[in-house]
């Protein structure tokens, strides 16, 4: 008996990583922004290297930025929900 049990082959794999969430989107903690991608980096309320999440509740927005070899990079950020102020 060989061959996998359950679970995704490695021909369709490739379908699940990527970019799960899209500018503009309400978000909330812990929940996944990518899957498997090292050219979105970690920006503003973000947690992760290679999969990155939702440190707070918020909305997505993403930021380009150059290093210094010239390389470019996407920062995923989260602008956190306004939290109302107690009485």
């Amino acid at each position: 008996m060989g061959g996998r049990v359950g679970g995704l082959s490695h021909k369709f794999y490739r379908e699940t990583a990527g970019i799960k969430v899209s500018g503009g989107q309400q978000v909330k903690e812990g929940a996944v922004l990518t899957r498997e991608g090292d050219q979105w980096k970690p920006g503003l309320n973000v947690r992760g290297r290679m999969h990155l999440s939702a440190a707070c509740a918020g909305e997505v927005y993403f930021t380009k930025k150059r290093s210094r070899d010239g390389k470019r990079a996407t920062y995923v950020n989260i602008r956190p929900l306004e939290v109302p102020a107690k009485a």
